[in-house]
Order: C-alpha cells, then structure tokens, then sequence
C-alpha cells in the first residue's frame, strides 16, 4: 500500500509551523522576531561605535561628548547582547512545546490509522522518517524556528548594508555579491559530501548499533556464553567502527577542502574592497572615521548575504524533513471513522457476522490466502478454527475484527458491509486475546481495565476473581496497583504464563463485549496449561458468541463447530465428533498429534487411540504439531 503523496512547498511548510506556534504558544514567534532584531541591532552599534568615537577625535569633540559616545555605544551593545542571551536561554522553553504538540499528533495518527496502513511498508518507513525529524532539541521540528530567524536578520543586515555601502561605490556592493555567491555556492557544494552520503552513514551506523546493542543484550548473555560467540561480536564490533572511522575521515578531508576554498574568496573578495576603499582614502573622498565605516561594512555585508543563501538553504532542507511530518498526518486512510454509519456495541443483540464470497491476498503477496470463503459465526456459537501453520487462522480472525477489508467479496454485519460502519465502533463489538498480546507498563487495574479513563475498581476485582487470579494480586505488597514491566519497573512481579493469561481473561471479561476473540493465546503453554485456560475461557465465554484458534485441536474439542482452513477455504467442519468420523484431514492430524502423549502398552496412563489420559484429575488432550 502506498499514499498518494501530497507535495509539500518551502512556504507552505513555513506557515504549517507558524500555524502550530500560533495553536501551541505564540510566544514563539515573538521570541523569534525579538531576537532577530537584537541581531541587528547589535551589528548595528559594532558597525557605528568605533568609527563614531574616531569621529569624535577628529573633530576634536569636549572629553564629555567622547565618554559620552563610547558609555552610550558600550552600553548598548552589553544590553543588546545581555538580552540576547537572555533569549537564547530561553528560547527552548517556549519552542518544545509546539515540537511535541507535532509529535502528538503523529502518534495520534498512528495510533488511530486504520490496521492496513499502520502495517504498510510505506507508512512504517515515513514514521521513522517523521520521528527523525522531530527526535531532540536539534531536531527540523526545532531549529527552524533559529532559521526564521536567521533569515529574517539576514534580510534586515542585507538591506541596511545595502543601502549605506550604495553611497560609497556600486563596485564595492558588485564585487562583494559576486564573491559572496561564489563561496558560498562552492562552499555549499562540498560542505553538502555529508548529506549526500547519508545513507551511506546510516546503513554504517544500523550496523554498529545493531551488533552494539546485541553485544550488551541481557537477553542473549546464556547464548553467548553457551555458544562463545563473544569474540565474533568483538570482531564485528571492531569492523563496523572501523568502518565509521574511515566515513569521518574522508568526510572531513572534505570540509578541510571547503574551507581551505572559502579562506581563498575571502582573501580575494576582501582584498579588493579594502584595497578601492583605501584608494578612496587616500584621494581624499574618504576620512579615517568613514574609512573604518565602509571597511567593516564591507565584510559585515558579505555575512549578510552569505547568511541569506545559508539560512535558505537550511530552510529547504528542513522543509524536506517536515514534508515526512504531513504526509504522516495526512496519509490517506483506507477505512471510514467518523464518516461511516454509527454502531452501538449491544450485549442484548443477536450478532452475525458473515464473510461472503471473501477472497483476500496481503500486499505484495504472490497467492491469495483465500478464495471465495464463506463462512458465518452465529448468535451465542464457540467455533474453532484449526489448520497448518499458514492456513490462515489469524488472517480469518483480523478479516473478522475488520483490522482488513477483503480484496473480493465481503465482511457482513447483520447482513450490512463492515465497510458502511464507522470503524471504530464496529472494533467495540469484540474483545480478544491475541497470541502477542499487550502488557503495559501500568498498573495491574489499569491493564485489566485496558487504562480506562472511568476505570472501576469494583468491577476490575470481580473479573480478576473469577479468572482465579485475586488470591495472587492480592497477595502482592501494592495489590492491583502492583506496577507490571520489570523494564520500567525493578519491583515489577514476574509472572508465570499460566498467570498471565488469567490476567487476559479479566482484561476480556472487563471489556465485556458481544463476540470473543482467542487466537492462539495459549502458544507458549503446554497442553495440560492450555487446557485449564481454555475451560476458562468456555466458563467465562457462556452466552457470547466466540472464536478459539489453537494449534491443538483437543484443546477445543468443547467448541459448537470447528472448521479445518485448507488451501484457502473451509475443508472439514463440524463438531470434533463428527470430524473424527469423517476420517479426513482433521483426523489425520488429532492422531498425528496425540502420538506425543500416548504411553507405551503397559504403561501407565494408556489411552485409546486418538485421545490421552491426563492422570487423576486431567483431561484429554493433544499435542503442539
């Protein structure tokens, strides 16, 4: 998938942050402006101040009009810098906030795109891009705001100079501009080496990070060790650094060149001002007091426009960077929110959802992962899908929870397209626990309310009692306000997989919502655990119509129906029963399956063929295939 693009110009860009600054903090831009000015002003009185008092001298001005002139000149020039600094301190103070107003609403975005785009390649890398973007106090979302402002004392600097070296000889101003454009042209080009070899720097620094971050993951200490691949990380640690050593090397031999370039147009753009100035001088149509004047004017009219085409510049590239900002925002979406119809999540209703002639492929895949499905999950009914690894379990349930549209046919709610809905609140209608599900760094209430705004503390306690958890939570010093996450909390409890999953039934329980969704939640337990979870689940599940997908196909023997994915479509469906006797694909894998729990004859807990004994106390059961 990939967004119709909008294309983003440098002024548009400009007046988008001024439009943030003006919702977030205005103060911004006044900040802005003020600090401009001071620039001014400042190169204003260095220009004046000492041919002014060398005036004085020359016209043989009272000792009072001399200290007069440099108190006033000396004076200024400390306040105007004293209160620039002032600015410059504070200026972050006022800035961030617009930068993390714009971070919000790119992960505002995020969070609230629809499922296909957050999943597209192409969003994926524009985020990354975008948070690149607004990532620190340096970051384009930021500095642009110093840009404004160079660009704007640059044009004050440029004109004022303008007009007060027009008044000395128009060779000066023709000469200047010439070698100024020059420089900086030449200066720009090879000072750009390092932005046109970024990639280049970035795939070298992915590569050491990587291999860094491997080096110190906690998480793979027993491997190193275990295995003694500690020596080839080192090594790999070593080439890459290397590797970026060698970057900065030939980076910098490259800005070694810019400025060696620019101190040559500097020497030969200054040398014949100074030199026609002094002629000037010396023919009398210049005093000493002008003289000075003209000759800093000279060089501070260079800065100016030098500053002009440099702070442009810098603009351009930092309009580039904002573009990956709004085109985040503004990405096209695939689904309808607020423009679809409203749907109220009802308890009461009998709901029926049905795919319809379904056929569906993912992006840049080569086959469909299915053709021309039908299927429908009735009113009150616990079906259970069951296949091979790629059937297409978890794509029917994301087909299901509408997080896809498919490519032909349709999802059908009461007999109306998903599609007509508003998006989020056809999301209302299920509540699920997925094989990757969350666990937040939160509290344990707020997890198993999922951080509701109005969370009742009430009802959190019911729904972790009757998963069999309370006795746990409660036993823990803060009890539900027990902080999860050991990465974000050191007192954080580990809890055992068993106990996590009970944590998820009381975060579905709270959620209460019309039709369950359980795919493959159990993974990482074995049979007997994912047995007990799932009587659980079917206690916990009466009168809700409900979806279990499992790899073992006993664990859902207790379901209404159980259908087999197979090529795409709906092989085998029927109760376990009944697909037992059909003797077909279902069959064949319950038996492939129960060989790893079936004892040898005569030893204990000899089951039938088909089945396994769990002991005392147990169940049947199946293995993982």
């Amino acid at each position: 998938m990939k967004s119709d693009k909008k294309r983003y110009g440098m002024l548009d860009n400009s007046l988008f942050m001024i439009r943030q600054a003006m919702e977030t903090n205005p103060v911004v831009i006044w900040m802005m402006a003020l600090q401009a000015l001071l620039v001014v002003a400042g190169a204003l009185l260095e220009l004046y101040g000492v041919p002014a008092i060398l005036g004085n001298l020359e016209r043989k001005e009272s000792l009072g009009t001399l200290l007069g002139t440099i108190c006033f000149f000396s004076l200024g020039i400390m306040g105007v810098h004293a209160l620039s600094a002032y600015l410059e301190n504070n200026q972050m103070t006022a800035r961030v906030p617009v930068r993390l107003t714009i971070i919000g609403k790119m992960w505002k975005k995020v969070g609230t795109c629809s499922y296909p785009v957050r999943e597209s390649q192409d969003f994926t890398r524009l985020f990354a891009k975008a948070t690149d973007a607004t990532m620190g106090n340096g970051s384009p979302a930021e500095d642009i705001w110093n840009t404004f402002a160079g660009i704007l004392q640059n044009l004050l600097g440029f004109a004022i100079y303008l007009y007060l070296l027009t008044h000395v000889d128009s060779l000066i101003v023709a000469v200047t501009l010439i070698a100024s454009v020059a420089g900086f042209l030449v200066s720009s080009r090879i000072n750009g080496w390092g932005y046109r070899h970024r990639q280049e720097e970035a795939e070298i620094k992915n590569r050491f990070f990587y291999f860094r971050d491997k080096a110190r993951d906690r998480r793979l200490a027993k491997d190193v060790r275990i295995f003694g691949i500690g020596d080839w990380l080192e090594e790999l640690l070593d080439k890459w650094l290397k590797a970026q050593e060698d970057f900065h090397l030939r980076r910098e031999r490259a800005y070694l060149m810019a400025d060696l370039t620019d101190i040559a147009l500097t020497f030969l753009r200054n040398g014949i001002a100074y030199g026609w100035l002094l002629r000037l001088t010396l023919l009398g149509n210049l005093g000493a007091a002008e003289f000075l004047l003209y000759f800093t004017a000279a060089g501070g009219f260079t800065a100016w426009v030098s500053g002009i085409m440099g702070s442009f510049s810098d603009l351009h590239r930092q309009s580039m960077e904002l573009c990956h900002i709004r085109e985040l925002c503004d990405y096209e979406e695939v689904f309808l929110f607020q423009e679809g119809k409203q749907l109220a999540a009802d308890l009461k209703k009998d709901y029926v959802i049905e795919l319809r002639d379904v056929t569906f492929r993912y992006p840049g895949a080569e086959r469909n992962v299915f053709s021309h499905l039908n299927l429908t999950l009735h009113p009150g009914e616990k079906l259970a899908v069951v296949g091979a690894n790629g059937a297409g379990k978890t794509t029917l349930v994301k087909l299901l929870c509408g997080f896809y549209d498919p490519d032909e046919g349709a999802v059908l709610l009461d007999g109306v397209d998903i599609r007509e809905f508003n998006r989020r609140d056809y999301y209302r209608l299920f509540g699920a626990v997925f094989q990757d599900f969350s666990l937040l760094a939160g509290e344990v209430a707020e997890n198993v309310s999922s951080f509701d705004q109005e969370m009742d503390m009430n009802r959190v306690r019911e729904c972790v009692e009757k998963t069999g958890l309370g006795g746990k939570i409660e036993s823990l010093p803060k009890g539900y306000h027990t902080h999860l996450c050991k990465e974000v909390y050191e007192d954080a409890p580990e809890f055992s997989g068993g106990e996590l999953q009970r944590l998820m039934m009381a975060r579905l329980l709270y959620r209460d919502s019309p039709v369950m969704i359980l795919d493959e939640p159990t993974a990482a337990l074995d049979a007997l655990a994912e047995s007990d979870i799932y009587q659980k689940y079917r206690d916990l599940a009466k009168g809700k119509s409900s979806v279990f997908i499992s790899h073992r196909l006993a664990s859902t023997r207790f379901c209404d129906r159980i259908i087999l994915l197979e090529g795409g479509r709906v092989a085998e469906e029927g109760t376990h029963e009944e697909l037992l006797s059909m003797g077909g694909g279902y069959a064949r894998l319950f038996e492939i399956q129960s060989r790893y729990y079936v004892k040898e004859p005569g030893g204990e807990g000899k089951t039938e063929k088909g089945g396994f004994d769990c002991g005392k106390g147990g169940r049947e059961d199946a293995g993982q295939s």
